[in-house]
């Protein structure tokens, strides 16, 4: 054990959701400084496994989040603080704009955990999602006496109580809106005018099969709708469930409710394979197209079969073209399927890609790679995005309608090698996070503004949907 010393928070740091402190201030319980990037899967599943500790062992340690912008759009405290809101994350977070924390911790990469006994010295760091996090929590706290209360700091300036918290998927037909409720845990059926019909999911954190009343959810994300079947990816199980619209029955398809390394082949139970915080769902021949933006994957699962298959991606968080496992994808969220040619909002990558279905081939349509973002129309080649969030696409229009979340806005790329355009709204998108075309309309989901918006593009007006609650 190399015990470093004693250093403590630089005064730039913002923080977002709890009044400023110092390590000196803290002394007296354990501190885990938790590097990480809000726009980062595995450095939210970092802090979620901590939490989850602190769940088992209330005030033993105190988490501080330092939110370390990789995109532009992160360094504005507002949205950095929404962005790890989205993740269910809730303990005190410092906004490093310029990452002073980071050099000053000397820290190298995300996620990071600095972990700091009662006297303010660091007695280990764990770099990366691998190490063993109890095992080190446990180390840290022995001997420490458990606090008589738990006086951890409180969120100020809460979310505001909505209907809606933070949505983030959505499927539109010519009379139905089936809204991904991503905070609230559920997913509501709902006519074009917002009112609720029904809701799939008890609405807490869970992974229950059953009927209406009885199943729920985890933090579900991508919708994909064929006939009477809405397929969800439902992103907190790290699973792929399916609702029977006729009988309002919900089952899992794949996964077991833990994340992990996925299992190709034939499943005999859905829990035979877990996933890795599946985003986007797509469905195209009889197979469901998942990205899986935990892995860095493509994958399909055949729904006569019952078959788990790797499609594409090699893993490392890049943006490189080729066939199927040679490709490389940088967080894929978003997929939409379109004559045999899957696209895909490469998140990280600031990117979007398409997948031949015949033969895995990947190609990459708009971006530059991981660290190239921007905003920028025109040329494919001259382009640019900041961290893609969904894609849509009408029956009978070639336009590609892009979530363009870092930049605010919304975007479409003409298909057969047209320019990336920027749409004129009449204000700024908060956090656009999942669309669909339907009725003549664009809708989309504004997850920060927990709202879903009906964009017109004849008479270029845009209104929100009142859900009802």
């Amino acid at each position: 054990m190399n015990e470093k010393r004693a250093v403590d928070l630089p005064k730039s740091g913002i923080w977002l959701n709890a009044a400023p402190a110092t390590l000196q201030e803290l002394r007296g319980r354990p501190v885990v400084l938790a590097f990480v990037n809000g726009a980062s899967v595995w450095s939210m599943q970092r802090v979620a496994e901590v939490a989850r500790w602190q769940a088992r062992n209330p005030g033993r340690l105190q988490l501080l989040v330092v939110q370390v912008p990789r995109f532009e759009f992160e360094r504005e405290p507002q949205q950095s603080l929404k962005l790890l809101r989205r993740h269910g994350v809730s303990a005190p977070i410092v906004l490093d704009a310029h990452w002073d924390t980071w050099r000053q911790f000397e820290v190298q990469s995300w996620p990071t955990l600095v972990l700091l006994d009662a006297y303010g010295q660091e007695r280990e760091r764990l770099v990366g999602a691998g190490a063993e996090l109890d095992r080190a929590l446990n180390s840290l706290c022995e001997g420490v006496p458990r606090p008589l209360e738990d006086d951890d700091a409180r969120e100020i300036n809460a979310e505001p109580r909505l209907p809606l918290l933070f949505p983030a998927g959505l499927v539109a037909t010519a009379e139905r809106l089936y809204v991904a409720d991503t905070g609230h845990h559920r997913i509501l059926e709902c006519n074009h005018a917002g009112r609720i019909l029904r809701q799939f999911g008890l609405g807490s954190a869970d992974l229950i099969n059953g009927g209406l009343g009885e199943a729920a959810f985890n933090r579900p994300q991508g919708l994909a709708l064929v006939r009477d079947v809405l397929y969800v990816a439902d992103t907190g199980n790290h699973a792929l469930r399916r609702i029977n619209l006729t009988s309002g029955q919900v089952d899992t398809l794949c996964g077991n409710g833990r994340v992990g390394a996925p299992s190709a082949g034939v499943l005999a139970q859905p829990w035979d394979s877990a996933l890795n915080h599946p985003v986007g769902v797509a469905v195209a021949d009889n197979q469901i197209y998942v990205a899986m933006a935990g892995d860095n994957h493509i994958w399909s699962y055949d729904l006569g079969a019952k078959e788990l298959r790797w499609r594409a991606g090699a893993g490392p968080v890049e943006v490189r073209d080729g066939s199927g496992h040679l490709a490389a994808f940088a967080q894929p969220c978003s997929v939409v399927a379109v004559q045999h040619t899957l696209y895909v909002a490469d998140a990280l990558g600031s990117a979007i890609r398409s997948v031949q279905l015949r033969n895995d081939l990947v190609q990459t349509l708009v971006g530059q790679g991981p660290w190239e973002s921007g905003n920028v129309d025109g040329p494919r080649l001259r382009a640019r995005l900041q961290y893609p969030q969904a894609l849509a696409m009408g029956p009978d229009s070639p336009l590609l309608w892009i979530a363009d979340a870092g930049n605010g806005s919304l975007r479409t790329l003409r298909l057969g090698g047209g320019d990336l355009s920027t749409v004129n709204l009449p204000r700024r998108l908060h956090g656009p996070a999942a669309l669909a075309v339907a009725a003549g309309a664009i809708w989309i989901a504004e997850a920060d503004a927990h709202a879903v918006l009906r964009f017109d593009p004849l008479s270029g007006e845009l209104s929100e949907v009142p859900i009802d609650g």
